[in-house]
């Protein structure tokens, strides 16, 4: 498996139809889709993060997007040594070309997610004006953890019920970016969701569903009991047959209407910066996480594990 890489199969976005937890795909995101229907954002980090997102002609230069006829790989620079004082590693930052209202599932299979001290792999959307349109975590971590965090960010407004009906556990029920350093309104997974765990176990399936009255967040690990239509890779999928989700987030004291405007769907990773880099020594870390020891072993710790 590729270093410090995003490993996926394939990715389902399906569009609702008449039936209300009955979905049919409107886009599949097969190996060298992801590369003719995602774009690569050379931006700054907005999370502070030291990295430097290159555009498609870097990445392609540098292997850092590849792609065959069943998989698609993303990952960042492993081979550079750097300075405590330089810049930050080439990585990359894919969003969607489309976007997506509410009344959207998405299906996304993944055999490999970054890992190591220093990582912060996101797998998320986004709508065009932050927050006010808000933001969902599907896939987020950092360091070497190995359980995921799902979380909503919003403008002011938006609050969650703390008793609801999922199996994860809830960190903060307010999802204002002004609160709390911008925590959102967090979800915690179980085992196997994240990190070295996740890749130990070979990865698996998450879906988002995402309405006017829920957004909702299911992950199966690798080996356990999938839904077949997500499974398959069927034509359409059953939303009422996946069981309870891990995250749950209803429109009880939140409008979803009102915070979330169309969404676009983001893969990126960065290293270090305002959430790898604070809990670093507490994720038993070695160093600090912009110190050039740190950031070496970080990605040796990577190398060992893919």
């Amino acid at each position: 498996m590729a270093p410090s890489s995003w490993s996926l199969v394939f990715g389902l976005t399906f569009a609702s139809v008449a039936l209300a937890a009955t979905y049919s795909v409107a886009d599949t995101y097969i190996g060298q889709a992801f590369l003719n229907d995602f774009s690569l954002q050379a931006i700054a980090d907005p999370t502070h993060g030291r990295v430097n997102y290159v555009n498609a002609a870097t990445a392609a230069k540098a292997n850092l997007t590849f792609a065959s006829s069943t998989n698609f790989i993303a990952r960042a620079d492993f081979t550079t040594t750097l300075s405590a004082s330089g810049p930050g590693r080439n990585s990359v930052r894919l969003m969607s070309n489309k976007q997506y209202e509410l009344g959207t599932v998405l299906v996304a299979n993944l055999n490999h997610m970054p890992e190591g001290c220093g990582t912060w792999p996101a797998f998320w959307t986004v709508g065009a004006n932050w927050p006010n349109n808000g933001e969902i975590d599907i896939i987020e971590g950092v360091n070497n953890v190995g359980n995921n965090q799902g979380t909503l960010h919003t403008s002011p407004g938006c609050t969650m019920p703390s008793s609801r009906s999922q199996t994860g556990t809830a960190f903060q029920n307010d999802c204002n970016t002004a609160v709390n350093g911008n925590a959102g309104c967090g979800v915690g997974f179980g085992s196997n969701s994240f990190g070295p765990s996740f890749n130990a176990n070979g990865g698996g399936w998450y879906a988002m569903e995402m309405t006017a009255d829920f957004v909702k967040i299911w992950f199966w690990a690798r080996g356990s009991s999938v839904p077949s239509d997500v499974s398959g890779g069927s034509s359409s999928v059953n939303t009422s047959n996946w069981g309870t989700p891990v995250a749950f987030f209803p429109n009880t004291s939140c409008s979803l209407s009102s915070h979330f405007g169309p969404q676009n769907i983001i893969i990126n990773l960065t290293f270090c910066g305002d959430w790898a880099g604070s809990v670093y020594g507490s994720d038993n870390c070695p160093s600090t996480c912009t110190g050039e020891h740190a950031y070496q072993l970080s990605m040796a710790e990577v190398l060992k594990a893919a």
